[in-house]
């Protein structure tokens, strides 16, 4: 098949980056030709022009419209395959594909056709918000300024106001690749058809045995923000003296780190990828103590990888990826005394932590590799091929 990605870098390398190159690299190996279109925001986030233009092209981008119309025209693919579409691509680049009667999946890396932030939180608050979704309407984003930015809170809420009136996806996305089953199940209540959603986890492209060894700290990894939880952990190693902990990260520019941070924490900022595989060898460990939603942290399987458990938060996703008492630990959302508790724990049983560690493997091997998902996304290209596709919408 010809397949056409589709993708809107962020400021940063991201999570959501590292998956849309992984999949490149997966249709390859499947023997499909893939054609990638690809806009980024680096360099103009957080600038007067970045973000006046953002927020317009959040609704209408003129030029990616022209790109893909051409695309259309000259080089139709055999499926899209959508990923970020904000802010310099925009869902107006489904028109031209529905028009030309080119099947549409996207890929759902978060939670951002339902809540304006992606995320399903209040980011002052830094916890978990489903407003937007029970109220039918953008409005909650406005009112409790959910992106701590007026402008930015009104912007995201009106790009998503505008899709939702359109039906820019409920009636132009074929299919929906969703990364759990808490998304489906959180799309599925804000009305989209449960006959298009397919559950396809994020995955290790190889997967090999490292020799496990019991580990010298509890490790930390990715952005430090009050989202992610990082004054929770904090707090956390305050009460837990006797026990090291190692950060890989760093906080946003604009939001320091205001917790104050215990003698036995380590911080060790952004590592090479070659850094990242010593951090993980030599950790315990790792937690992540989000307050937020997250959609599916690779990180986790990058540790399962070395044998190594989890401790996560018991919402969303986390309730599928770690499995507790066998993969690791769930503690209960924004409760310290309860993260604590599952820390100490987890340090302590030495034994309890390898055989976590173990299932842990083997639940990536049975679960999360290439060649698991390389089936799934064959069966829905498959269903794709069959698939009568309209060119209204």
């Amino acid at each position: 098949m010809h397949l056409l990605l589709i993708h809107n870098n962020y400021g940063v390398y991201s999570g959501e980056e590292m998956v849309f190159d992984q999949q490149i690299r997966l249709f390859r190996e499947m023997g499909h030709r893939v054609e990638i279109y690809r806009k980024t925001t680096e360099g103009l986030r957080g600038t007067f022009y970045g973000n006046i233009s953002g927020l317009l092209q959040g609704f209408y981008a003129p030029s990616a419209v022209r790109d893909i119309k051409k695309m259309m025209q000259t080089n139709p693919p055999d499926c899209v395959i959508v990923h970020n579409l904000y802010p310099y691509i925009s869902p107006a680049i489904l028109k031209p594909i529905k028009k030309a009667g080119i099947p549409i999946i996207m890929t759902v890396h978060n939670f951002r056709l339902i809540c304006p932030l992606g995320l399903f939180m209040r980011r002052a608050e830094a916890k978990p918000c489903e407003m937007c979704l029970q109220k039918a309407n953008e409005w909650p984003c406005v009112r409790y300024n959910c992106e701590s930015n007026v402008l930015k809170s009104i912007g995201y809420a009106g790009r998503n106001w505008y899709a939702r009136k359109t039906k820019a996806y409920l009636n132009r996305v074929d299919f929906y690749a969703c990364i759990t089953k808490f998304q489906i199940q959180k799309l599925i209540e804000a009305g989209f058809d449960a006959a298009k959603m397919v559950h396809i986890p994020n995955f290790l492209d190889k997967i090999t045995e490292h020799q496990s060894q019991i580990g010298e700290y509890v490790a930390v990894s990715g952005r430090l923000s009050k989202e992610k939880g990082i004054d929770l952990i904090l707090q956390a190693a305050a009460k837990t003296p006797e026990i090291p902990y190692v950060f890989a990260g760093s906080p946003r520019e604009e939001e320091p780190i205001t917790t104050p941070i215990p003698e036995n924490c380590v911080f060790l900022g952004h590592i090479s990828k070659t850094e990242l595989t010593d951090f993980y060898a030599k950790a315990r460990f790792i937690v992540m103590p989000s307050r937020c939603y997250e959609g599916f942290p690779m990180t986790i399987l990058e540790m399962a990888e070395y044998a190594k458990p989890a401790i996560g938060p018991a919402h969303a996703g986390f309730l599928e990826i770690i499995d507790d008492g066998q993969t690791g630990l769930l503690f209960r959302p924004n409760h310290l005394a309860d993260l604590t508790e599952k820390i100490q724990s987890l340090w302590n049983c030495t034994e309890e932590c390898k055989v976590m560690g173990q299932n842990a493997l083997q639940k990536v091997q049975s679960h999360y590799t290439a060649e698991t998902v390389k089936l799934q996304w064959l069966q829905l290209f498959n269903r794709v091929l069959q698939f009568p596709i309209s060119s209204k919408g």
